[in-house]
């Protein structure tokens, strides 16, 4: 991934990303240039739950965003509608998105949806859908999905209860829930809220390196529910 000159005039600065796809196009992506953006100046974000110290960390390449792209690269998709949750940049949302996949993006940030417009011009790619979403809201018009995916969205001690309960809301009877973890704490957690909502569960060690080769250890939860 080779970044180019940042951007200044946003109030944040970016730069361009080319991020590898195993089997596919790599990506080009814009993203913040680190982790000390903050950019509220109406305080959208705050409002949100979003504090200044959260707010940089939807527009950063994450490892198991990768991992979730390879992933999406592969993987079946036949008629499925399919939705990303906490997408950020979006990596798998474009990789289904132009593997022609019918896949919703969604994130709570309010700067995501610029961000994936971007990203899909970068990318020579068509509008996709994308939806705000608040795990904690009862109120939603997102439907029902056959897959929903996630990458590395377990990292506060609400989200697995919070994360169960909107997956719940929106998975169809039959359906799929596959989420990256990079062996965070509130995996257990996750597991019995998902368990407690009849989601069976396989796990699957991924311990291979990014393109990179930077090392990588995580798991993929495989959740289904019949």
């Amino acid at each position: 991934m080779n970044p180019s000159p940042s951007e200044t005039g946003l109030g944040y600065l970016v730069k361009q990303e080319r991020v590898a796809v195993a089997g596919g196009a790599a990506l080009h992506i814009r993203s913040l240039l680190d982790k000390q953006q903050f950019h509220d100046p109406q305080g959208l974000a705050l409002a949100l739950g979003v504090s200044s110290a959260t707010w940089p960390l939807f527009g950063l390449v994450w490892p198991s965003a990768q991992k979730m792209a390879d992933l999406m690269q592969t993987w079946r998709l036949d008629k499925l509608r399919i939705l990303e949750i906490g997408c950020g940049l979006g990596l798998a949302s474009l990789v289904i998105h132009r593997r022609m996949g019918n896949i919703t993006a969604s994130d709570l940030h309010p700067y995501t949806q610029r961000f994936l417009q971007a990203n899909l011009l970068l990318n020579d790619l068509p509008a996709m859908a994308y939806a705000a979403g608040d795990w904690a809201s009862q109120q939603s018009t997102l439907g029902r999905f056959d897959l929903i995916i996630g990458s590395d969205v377990l990292y506060e001690r609400n989200h697995p209860e919070q994360l169960a309960g909107f997956i719940q809301r929106h998975a169809a009877d039959h359906s799929q829930v596959l989420i990256i973890d990079p062996n965070r704490g509130q995996r257990s957690a996750f597991h019995k809220a998902m368990q407690s909502r009849g989601f069976g569960l396989t796990q699957t060690d991924i311990l291979t390196p990014l393109h990179d080769l930077t090392p990588y250890r995580g798991r993929l939860l495989n959740y289904q529910r019949n």
